[in-house]
């Protein structure tokens, strides 16, 4: 697939990085295709072009989001998404590590309202960048779940396409408004590691008895 990446800080290098190296295209869509966070991911990964953020966009058939959340509206609400899929990799975070939308709405409906166009899935949000670096854990016969949201059905498949890719099991959790629910188990991963000294090398799993 042509992916576009808006954000290649930490997560959104870690899914660029690992996408690129299964084969996918990787686009870092960028208004200023010479600053200093386009030019470090291109040191890392040669492999990816970059463009501005429409051009990204229309270049593309998945557009992952993985922006500080609170700069979301302001990159988003200009932009036309073409009823193209766009992953939610943000999490609105509020003071003392509490959801940063009171726990009202989710961050993913908020982006999907900003992006009316765009067909919006939440993924990737559960764990830190470690997670998403490398997902691998040889010593359990399990992968690592990621739980994703949203509306369509297709775009979910799409998502969990490229979650299969990075070595991820795709739980679906159902409609996007169950993202509110993904990101307070972000909210408890970050508080454990983050903030309480937990290392960041765990997941979580889904088993499922037939």
């Amino acid at each position: 697939m042509k992916l576009a990446f808006i954000g290649i800080g930490n997560v959104g290098f870690a899914l660029a990085n690992n996408l690129q190296k299964k084969g996918h295209e990787v686009i870092v869509a960028h208004d200023d295709v010479k600053s200093e966070s386009v030019v470090k991911a291109q040191s890392q990964n040669p492999n990816f072009s970059a463009l501005p953020i429409q051009e990204a966009i229309d270049h593309s058939e998945v557009i992952f989001l993985a922006t500080p959340f609170k700069f979301n509206e302001q990159i988003l609400v200009p932009l036309d998404f073409k009823g193209k899929v766009l992953v939610d990799c943000t999490n609105p975070v509020g003071a003392g590590i509490s959801h940063g939308l009171e726990s009202k709405i989710s961050g993913a409906e908020k982006v999907q309202e900003w992006s009316k166009d765009a067909i919006v899935v939440k993924s990737f949000t559960i764990y830190g960048f470690e997670n998403l670096q490398n997902s691998s854990y040889p010593n359990y016969n399990v992968k690592p779940a990621m739980l994703i949201a949203g509306d369509d059905s297709e775009a979910k498949e799409k998502v969990t396409y490229l979650n299969t890719d990075l070595g991820f099991d795709t739980v679906d959790t159902g409609a996007l408004s169950q993202a509110l629910h993904l990101e307070h188990m972000t909210l408890l991963w970050v508080k454990m590691v983050r903030a309480n000294g937990h290392h960041p090398n765990f997941t979580w799993g889904y088993l499922e008895r037939n």
